[in-house]
């Protein structure tokens, strides 16, 4: 079990003032790493930073946004200020923009894409120049199920994703030489505060459920084994992979007709 113990590590979380990012940073700092937790409102992370320390964990609040280099590289500098080193990276800032294609702006595409593939390079980047020296490192792309699977209504969010998908292999290839694993950790369908009102349709939620083979959609706690397992010493040969957490929708499967 010592391959999945984290103390002694420091890792970075974007997008930790609510959501899927709370949860994946409760996951670290249960396993011993102190933390790095941003947003583009720093002080909506007062009481998340409170909760951390509870767990005998340091946490240090960064101010953030992913579609300003100049506030990426800022955080980069003055979480590695702070700890003296990164040693992982959770890049899990992200927006979605629900729209029928024929009606996506050209601002609309650039909020997703700015936010969900760009900001995913630059904040990887930034933190990789920290990671390169010691020759260790582990970054943590979240990505999602539309990373391999299209969906109606969601052309932007799925390029960013399908982009981050491939922007993985891409670092994971390049950064490999430098001690550093790239992964892509890929939820499925999780209700967040981005999609709480599809949640709230109960004959689409039943349509879902039916097409996922555990029949239930995720839990915030199902990602809890998978984050800390790519972060930790256990996937150590394991770089530019798409790890699906998705009860498994993405088999394509459906109901059995005969």
């Amino acid at each position: 079990m010592t391959l999945f113990d984290l103390h002694g590590k420091t890792a970075i979380v974007t997008g930790a003032s609510r959501g899927l990012g709370q949860y994946m940073s409760r996951a670290l700092a249960r396993a011993g790493a102190d933390l790095v937790i941003t947003s583009r409102n720093v002080d909506s992370l007062d009481t998340f930073r409170t909760e951390i320390e509870s767990l005998g964990r340091r946490a240090l609040p960064l101010a953030l946004d992913v579609r300003d280099y100049d506030s990426i590289q800022a955080m980069a500098e003055a979480a590695h200020s702070s700890y003296g080193k990164i040693d992982i990276l959770v890049n899990n800032a992200g927006c979605n923009i629900r729209k029928p294609a024929l009606e996506v702006s050209w601002a609309d595409w650039n909020e997703v894409l700015d936010t969900n593939l760009r900001g995913t390079f630059f904040v990887a980047q930034a933190v990789a120049r920290k990671m390169a020296p010691r020759e260790y490192g582990r970054i943590i792309n979240i990505g999602s199920v539309t990373s391999v699977f299209g969906y109606a209504g969601l052309a932007p969010y799925c390029a960013s994703r399908g982009g981050t998908k491939q922007l993985t292999m891409s670092l994971a290839d390049e950064w490999g030489p430098h001690g550093i694993t790239v992964n892509c950790l890929a939820p499925g369908w999780f209700q967040t505060a981005q999609n709480k009102a599809l949640y709230a349709n109960k004959e689409w939620l039943e349509y879902l459920v039916d097409r996922i083979p555990l029949k239930r959609v995720g839990l915030p706690s199902d990602l809890d084994g998978a984050v800390v397992f790519l972060a930790s010493d256990a996937s150590a040969y394991i770089t530019g992979q798409t790890l699906l957490v998705d009860g498994g929708i993405s088999t394509g499967a459906t109901k059995a007709t005969t």
